[in-house]
């Protein structure tokens, strides 16, 4: 029987894989279970590992080129996620091991996430529920309503296509930025980013993260905001200046923001902008639902269905570099 490591630790592998997938997995292949709290570094990687044929690596384990090198039995490694950053692919592809990703199954809940914090920003929900947590009576402020606002969405990838039609049907302007996207739905406005950040009320980054975003909204962005605008990241940390998001906050040159990742170990929102009285943070969460997870780890599993049939399994990412088949 082929061997499996699953490098997700005991939480971990609760959240974001879950007893149904683990279950199925454990009928196809014998499988190594990571039991320790803290994640594997590259060596325990290895440790654990050896004598497997394939690996299902967690978003915090990194498989860099160590690893290919070390384990020349392993043949496939698999993502229960579409980010393989962690993954060195390159590596991979030279030492002839597939690596794979997971489908998109998180884009719903990202979706009621990034709904749930435009709410929050525009009518004060964290705020005045902490208040009268700690006993005092909040600031009654005049909230905004959403239907009416304008919303300028930079990236215009799964997740905006399925939030754009959620934000219309509120009864919002919905523009959109993205140099690589045919934008067809006429409810939706294409625009320059520049153009979109002057005349959004709510900006809301759900740009892919590459070399070509890193810092894409930089201090030269944030200064074509409007200042009772918010700011709204549910991609990735890397597009964000963050010195330059929080030096617009702290001035008051922008209204606020909501972030759910942010350059912080496992894309964690950074506690320095999280603590800043204008800004809302959740830990990561968008996709930490039971149907997010159980549909990205079935994606895996539907992958070792397929190898261990001998077949190329979906997902795959290098292909034609695939050359360690057993």
């Amino acid at each position: 029987m082929d061997k499996l490591l699953l490098t997700h630790a005991p939480l971990a592998r609760r959240q974001y894989y879950g007893t149904r997938a683990l279950t199925r997995l454990q009928e196809l292949v014998e499988v190594v279970l990571h039991e320790g709290e803290a994640p594997l570094d590259p060596q325990g990687v290895i440790g654990m590992a050896r004598g497997v044929d394939f690996i299902v690596a967690d978003r915090a384990t990194a498989i860099p080129a160590l690893v290919f090198e070390s384990l020349p039995g392993l043949r496939a490694v698999m993502r229960s996620a579409i980010d393989i950053r962690n993954i060195d692919v390159a590596a991979a592809t030279k030492a002839g091991v597939l690596v794979t990703q997971a489908e998109a199954g998180f884009v719903p809940s990202v979706v009621e996430l990034t709904l749930g914090l435009l709410v929050d920003l525009s009518r004060g929900i964290t705020r005045a529920a902490t208040a009268y947590h700690e006993g005092v009576k909040p600031e009654i402020r005049v909230g905004r309503q959403l239907g009416g606002s304008t919303a300028g969405i930079i990236g215009y990838g799964r997740i905006s296509r399925a939030l754009a039609p959620v934000l219309a049907q509120l009864g919002m302007t919905v523009l959109v930025s993205d140099p690589y996207a045919q934008v067809d739905d006429p409810r939706f406005v294409k625009l320059p980013m520049g153009d979109l950040l002057a005349r959004a009320d709510y900006v809301i980054c759900l740009a892919i993260a590459n070399e070509e975003t890193e810092n894409l909204l930089d201090a030269a962005a944030f200064a074509h905001m409007k200042p009772d605008a918010f700011f709204i990241n549910m991609s990735r940390g890397n597009l964000v200046d963050e010195a330059a998001l929080a030096k617009v906050l702290t001035e008051g040159r922008i209204a606020g923001a909501a972030m759910d990742v942010g350059r912080a170990p496992d894309q964690m929102p950074s506690p320095e902008l999280a603590r800043l009285p204008n800004v809302i943070a959740t830990p990561h969460i968008g996709g930490l639902t039971p149907p997010a997870s159980e549909s990205q780890a079935m994606d895996t599993v539907r992958q070792v269905e397929a190898l261990v049939r001998g077949e190329v399994p979906p997902g795959a990412v290098n292909l034609p570099g695939w050359t360690r088949r057993g």
